[in-house]
Parts: structure tokens; sequence; C-alpha cells
């Protein structure tokens, strides 16, 4: 026994696939992204040496795998069961290929990582230069920033960790846009694998493809595995760290590979600083707990490998974010800094428990407080039920708003405003929805799911409070944390799918263990209670059916319809109509918004905006200014706007964008279950 309450023996062939498959998405990863960062700080982010590095750590750190998972102990697995998850892996992989989005508007988020990864692949440095002497030098009514693109330092700095565009940009480089774009949808089929081998560790093989087809159908997991966002390459690292850390085990230097996953999540989100929180905590105790013994002291020896895998895996995270990331970092000084306080103070607590905690565990082990300590599981347990109830009522209790301080608050605030008209809701720009946070996970699980994942926390909280299930602690604790934290504060503007995104990393495939678990519990009870084999097994198809067909329900409406179709065709027809020597000067606000790095990463020209202060369009004179400018810098001006008229002073315009498909709905208060129209137009003109 490890603490799951399986009987356990070694994995025959067909579970030493499963547990080996199930890790190497985490662990390619990890080898992956910390030698693409030091070639990308280096300026050599290029296909022969990241393939050579990344490449060849990768499969260094997957053989060891192969060679920790020999080494643990875990429940038995059959043929079929890990076929079905390999299957299941496969078609949610295949099915998101052939519809992923080709949103490269930059827009929102998924359009600014697709530019991102598009420039690293192809320049392979940081930060995107001005290139001001196309335009004959520095101008005040030049401006270089747009969109998820900072100016800062005399360069363009995308917004956004590096580490999603650093898995993107090798689909450039093997099948370009297009490839870029399916990226998505094949990290997405590692994390149905990855989240079935942690089912496959807590609850037992046969139930990792109910775990794997419950997660792959919900919506988020669909929408994020089409479209380029960084949730799900945080999914990978953070539920692979859990996997990796249950087998560490057996071997515990391996748990300083589990730390350094889970600290390279920040390289990918830095918001993965509070998912990582509970990883530190956990560190800490086990090393007290080195010092103390106990029934579960043969975790401890994992204690101070984790820790220190951690602190380096974070510690490139935090480096990246200081030198690629530096004005993102600055945006989000208001959440980022309490996080770093709230890290100093559990590493406080953690150096604390691991001096003082042998003395507090014989303290209570002494009997001093027997009452209390007798009460303590079924208080635990009560906690966890009250707290869901809290989150179910709240929308009852508090309604959520923020006011509009800062130009980005203005711009969402009128953004919900506009949304909030078109959905026939009372029109309120300070409302941000965040009440309803728990009805979010119940549109796209379903109740069954959501209750289920509740009983098991709270009966796993019982057993854990009497020193029992130790291998649930980690996991419990990341996924109780983070789904708290983020209910409680999503930080996201509140439309739907796109506010979704924030339930992928830890939510929702946390309570995709838990529910399963649940699952299982219900079927041990019923062979406990003399149920036979056949009625088992009924039961155990309709608990399957109650928790995915809910799920499927809400996936079906929008799950058979790619978005922004036709963008890939429209950039390449952009493109084609620039001439070589071009320098591009956009004269108007919504172009300027959508298009500037799209047409200097992806066509390779010189590209910059007029600075627009009233109205919608550029002064003359400034554009006749910077035109004379180019033509004086040996280039060709070319103008771009959103309507012929406004580029009707400076020649004939001919139509080179003219895009017509649908995007993501926009939904404040129920689940989405359809499309909203996008066009897009743009205008050329060579002066």
């Amino acid at each position: 026994m490890d603490g799951t309450g399986l009987d356990h023996s070694r994995w025959p062939p067909a579970g030493r696939v499963l547990a080996g498959a199930s890790i190497m998405p985490a662990l390619v990863l990890a080898g992956w992204l910390p030698a693409g960062l030091v070639l990308l700080l280096l300026g050599a982010f290029r296909p022969l040496p990241v393939l050579s590095l990344g490449g060849g750590l990768a499969v260094a750190l997957c053989a060891y795998g192969v060679r920790l998972t020999r080494a643990r102990e875990a429940p038995e697995a059959t043929f079929w069961q890990v076929t079905a998850v390999a299957v299941i892996a496969a078609a949610s992989g295949l099915f998101n290929g052939l519809l992923h989005s080709q949103q490269l508007l930059v827009r929102r988020d998924p359009g600014t990582y697709a530019q991102y990864a598009a420039w690293l692949a192809r320049k392979g440095s940081l930060p995107i230069p001005y290139d001001t002497a196309a335009f004959g030098g520095a101008d005040p009514a030049l401006r270089f920033d747009s969109v998820g693109f900072y100016d800062h330092g005399g360069a363009v700095v995308p917004q956004f960790m590096p580490g999603a565009p650093m898995l993107y940009a090798p689909g450039d480089w093997l099948g370009g846009v297009h490839g870029l774009l399916v990226m998505p949808a094949v990290l997405g089929a590692l994390a149905v694998l990855t989240v079935a081998g942690v089912v496959a560790r807590l609850a037992g093989a046969r139930w990792a493809p109910l775990g794997a087809l419950l997660f792959a159908v919900a919506l988020p997991i669909l929408y994020t595995s089409r479209t380029t966002l960084s949730e799900i390459p945080s999914l990978i690292l953070l539920f692979g760290g859990i996997a990796l850390v249950l087998d560490a085990r057996a071997r515990p230097r391996a748990a300083a590979l589990a730390g350094l996953v889970f600290g390279l999540a920040l390289l990918v989100r830095i918001d993965g600083l509070r998912d990582v929180l509970p990883v530190l905590a956990y560190a800490g105790l086990l090393i007290a707990m080195r010092r103390a013994g106990g029934r579960a002291a043969v975790y401890a020896p994992m204690g101070p490998w984790l820790l220190g895998g951690l602190v380096a895996g974070a510690g490139l995270g935090f480096a990246a974010a200081l030198v690629l990331a530096r004005p993102y970092l600055s945006y989000l000084s208001g959440s980022v800094v309490p996080l770093l306080y709230i890290c100093a103070a559990v590493l406080l607590l953690t150096a604390a428990g691991a001096l003082l905690g042998p003395r507090i565990i014989a303290w209570f082990a002494s009997r001093r407080v027997p009452r209390l300590a007798s009460r303590v599981p079924e208080l635990a347990a009560g906690l966890v039920v009250l707290v869901a109830l809290g989150f179910a009522a709240r929308p009852w209790l508090q309604t959520v708003h923020r006011e509009a301080v800062t130009p980005e608050d203005r711009l969402n605030a009128g953004f919900i405003e506009a949304v909030q008209q078109v959905n026939g809701l009372p029109r309120d720009a300070s409302r941000l929805y965040y009440e309803n946070s728990l009805y979010w996970v119940i549109w796209y699980l379903g109740v069954p799911a959501v209750v289920l994942a509740t009983f098991a926390a709270a009966l796993l909280v019982r057993r854990m409070a009497r020193g029992r299930e130790f291998a649930w602690v980690l996991p419990l604790a990341v996924i109780g944390w983070t789904t708290v934290t983020t209910l409680w504060l999503p930080a996201i503007t509140p439309d739907h799918p796109f506010a979704s995104r924030r339930l992928v990393p830890v939510v929702l495939p946390g309570l995709v263990v838990l529910a399963v678990w649940g699952a299982r519990w219900a079927a041990s009870r019923a062979r406990w209670a003399g149920y036979g084999p056949r009625a088992r097994a009924a039961m155990s198809v309709t608990v399957g059916a109650l928790l995915v067909v809910p799920a499927a329900i809400t996936s079906i409406g929008t799950a058979f319809t790619p978005m922004e179709q036709g963008e890939v065709a429209q950039v390449e027809r952009l493109c084609a109509a620039l001439p070589r020597d071009a320098a591009v000067l956009i004269v108007e606000r919504v172009t300027t918004d959508r298009f500037p790095q799209v047409v200097r990463g992806m066509c390779g020209v010189p590209t910059a905006s007029v600075r627009v202060e009233e109205g919608d369009v550029a002064p003359r004179a400034d554009v006749e200014r910077l035109i004379g400018r180019v033509r004086a810098a040996g280039r060709r001006p070319v103008l771009l706007a959103a309507e012929r008229r406004q580029l009707a002073p400076y020649g004939t315009a001919e139509e080179v964008v003219n895009l017509r498909t649908r995007q993501d709905e926009r939904s404040l208060v129920s689940p989405p279950d359809g499309t909203w129209s996008l066009n897009a137009v743009v205008w050329m003109t060579t002066p």
C-alpha cells in the first residue's frame, strides 16, 4: 500500500507503458524549455541548436523516467485499459487538430501567442527591433507597440512568458504556419495522457479511460487544445509533476526532477507561481517528517530533492520574466507582488516547520488535546463541504464589481458593457460575474462530477487527518488551493469560452481526478455490499455516463465548429501584396490594434503605426512627412487602413484583406453554445 488505498505489485508490461507514457509529456517539456530558454537568451533559438540541445535533454529525461517507473510499485493495468487511454488521447489530438483555430490577427491572447511563436520560429531572438532606419530614423509620430506587444527599452517586447511560444515554434519549423497552429492539439492530446496517468496512480488504471474521456470532452479543454494559449502546457507540467512525485517514492532523488517540472510552470505562465505554492509547503513538510519519523516517513527523503528542483525550475521562470517579459511583469505587479510575499511567508513557514516540525508532531501525539484531535477529521471534511456550499451560494450573497482605474480597466469595462448589450443583460460596466465561478465549473463538467469531486475531497481530507492516504497530500493540496483561489478571483475578462481557460491548468483536471476517485470508491462499496459482477458493472457504466454526458452536452454546441478560419489565407494574401522593399505605415486605429506584428513578423516587412490623437485616422501632415522619410531611406512607403476612404488622400487603394469568418461567442451568464461573426478588411495604397 502507498496511501492510495490500492493493493500494489510491480507494474506489468502494460502498466509500465501507461506509467512511462503519462510522464513523458512533462519530461519532454522539462528538457525542451530550459534548453530553449538558454538559446533564446543567447539569440540562437534556431532549429538545429534547439533540436540538438533540447531534444537531447528531453530524450535523456524520458529514458530516466522509464527507469523510474520500473522501480515504482503501482496497481496493475491491462492491455485494453492502456489501449483505451491511448485511443482517447489520439482521438482528442486528431479531432482538435482537424478543427484547430486560425487566430493570427492580434485581437486577444491567442493571436499574441501565435505571433510570438511565429517570431521565435523565424527570427530566434528577442526583443523585436523597431528597424527605425526603414522609416528614416526616429520620429515622434511613429509608434511600434500594439495589442499584445509593448514598447519597452527601445524595442518591441511581446506580452506573456516565453514558454508556450517556445513549444509552438517547432510547429512552424515543421509545417509552416499551419504546423504552428496544430501544435496546441498535439499538446492537448499529451495533456489527456498526463491526466489519465495521474488517475491511474491515484484511482487505479481501470478508471484511467473514464478520467481521460471526461477530461477530453470538456469544452474548455477543446477550446485551449485548438488555440495558441498557455494553459495546456501548464497543465502538463503541473500534473506531470504530481505523477513524478508519486513515482519518486522508489527513488527519492527523482523528486528533484518533479520539482524542476513544477517550477518550469512559471516559464509558461507567471500564474504558475500560485499553483506551485503547495509544492513548496509540501517539501517543507517532508523535510520536517524526515527528522520526526512516522508512518509516512518513507516519503520524507524526497523533501530536499523536491525543494531543490522547484527552486531551479522557478529560478528559470523568474529569469525569463525579468529579462524577456519585464513590462508584462510590471503590468501584473498588483497580483505578482502579493504572491511573492505569500511565497516568502510560505518559505519562512517551511523553514520553521523543518526546524520545529518534530516537536510539533510530538506534542500533538502526546494526547494533550485528545478531544480536539478526535474531531479534526470530521471538522476538516465538513470544512471542504462548507467551502463548496459557500461558492454555490455566492451569487445570492455577493455581486463582484471592479471600478475602472487604469486604461486597461476602462478598456475591459467598455468591452463588458458591449457584451452585456449583445447578451440582453442590464448594462453595468463594473460587473465581473466572478460570483458565478462555481457555476462555470458546473457548466463544463456537470453537477454529478462536481458533487462527486466534492464528496471525494471531503472523504480524502478526513482520511488524511487520520494519518492515511499520504499519497494524496500533494495532489489534493495543489488541486484544493488552486481551485479555491481561482474560483474566488478568476482575474480574467468574464466572457466565455475565453474565461473558461482559467479552469484548465488545475481546476478541471483536478476535479476530474477527484470525481473518478469518488466513482472508484462507490464501486468498491458496491462490491463490499455484496453486489455481483453484473450489478457492479452496470453501476460503473451508469456512473461513467453521469460524469461524461453532461460535459459532452455542453461541448456539443461548438465542438464541431472551427473558429476564425481563413486567417492564414488572408495573411498570405496580405504578405504577397507587399513590395519586397516596403516600409509599412498603418494610419488608423483598428488596423493598428490587429496587424503591426502580423506584418512585421509574418510578412517580414518593417512596420510602424502613425499616432492617432483624435478621431480614427492619423493626421495627414504626419503621414506625408513619414512618407517622405521612408522614400529618403530607400524604401517604398506602403499605407494600410481599415477603410478605402482613409487612404483616399494618398492614392488609389486596393483591398488586400477581406476576412469573413466565425469567432468564439462572448457569453457572460450561460455556457457558450454558438459563434459570432468576425469581419476584417484592410486596404493598401502605395503613394
